[in-house]
């Protein structure tokens, strides 16, 4: 049998809603029944105490995506608050789907621990945000799944260490990933994938792969080098106003991608004998044979 482990696919919604719990819910049903993933990922952030006032108070980098005057605005008009990711955790439940969440800050964090999910998620931006690390290794249960994105080799070394002194490294998930939306197909560097798996395979939970790229092939072959869990943005239409829309996939892209995870899955083993029985068959049929 192939030691390869069973495909995990997550759909991050992020803040692919629109600010929307009615739009929220619809992507969650869409992405249990349809696209027959395994998990729906948000984000939280408590934007106060994540920006400065600067940043806060600044327009959005790029006004058409903008849902309010300032970024702070934008930021806030996308936020659920505590309450209604309890009813989105609740309401994946229902429909057998794993609900989880990116935490930015330590308020975020504390929130979303408090709902127990099974996983949280740390993005990239803040896997070197050890205040919320520590809080989260030493009050919260479930697995951390970290991105590695604008992250150095040395930093991730840290990162993982830090894990192993709070004795949490058999819970972390460490996701390849390159930070940028869309990110062309050169800048993927997928075989960082086995780095990390030959770093640390022996040392954390899984190796992921987070992807902001265009299609799902990379995707199929970030599972064959050996991440077993594949994370990519969703949304309902590539058209809407946001910065996530363009580098995610739509419904019919999501579950061709859930599909396709699982066929390789299968696919991915050695011949158990040197002719399979279904070859038995043609073989008698259509085999040469000598005079």
């Amino acid at each position: 049998m192939s030691n390869y482990k069973a495909p995990y696919t997550i759909a991050e919604i992020g803040g692919n809603h629109k600010g929307d719990m009615e739009i929220a819910k619809e992507m969650i049903k869409v992405a249990a029944i349809f696209c027959k993933v395994d998990a729906v990922k948000f984000q939280k952030r408590h934007n106060i105490e994540l920006l400065t006032k600067e940043q806060y108070e600044a327009p959005h980098p790029n006004p058409i995506n903008s849902y309010g005057d300032t970024y702070g605005a934008h930021r806030e008009f996308l936020e659920f608050d505590v309450n209604q990711h309890a009813e989105l955790k609740a309401f994946c439940e229902e429909l057998g789907i794993t609900y989880a969440t990116s935490v930015w800050d330590t308020t975020s964090a504390k929130e979303i621990a408090g709902l127990h999910p099974e996983f949280i998620k740390i993005p990239s931006a803040c896997n070197n945000h050890y205040e919320m690390l520590g809080w989260l290794c030493e009050n919260y249960n479930g697995e951390i799944h970290c991105s590695t994105g604008m992250t150095t080799r040395d930093e991730i070394e840290e990162l993982v260490q830090f894990f192993e002194k709070h004795n949490r490294g058999k819970d972390l998930v460490l996701y390849n990933c390159t930070s940028g939306y869309p990110v062309p197909f050169p800048d993927v560097c997928l075989l960082d994938i086995k780095t990390l798996i030959e770093k640390y395979g022996d040392r954390v939970k899984h190796i992921g792969f987070s992807g902001h790229h265009l299609g799902i092939a990379v995707d199929v072959a970030a599972y064959t080098l050996g991440a077993n869990i594949v994370e990519r943005h969703y949304t309902l239409d590539r058209t809407w106003k946001g910065t996530d829309h363009s580098a995610s996939l739509e419904p019919a892209g999501m579950r061709k991608l859930a599909r396709d995870l699982r066929a390789v899955h299968q696919a991915l083993d050695y011949k158990g004998t040197d002719i399979l029985p279904i070859e038995q068959v043609q073989r008698d049929k259509l085999k040469y044979r000598k005079a």
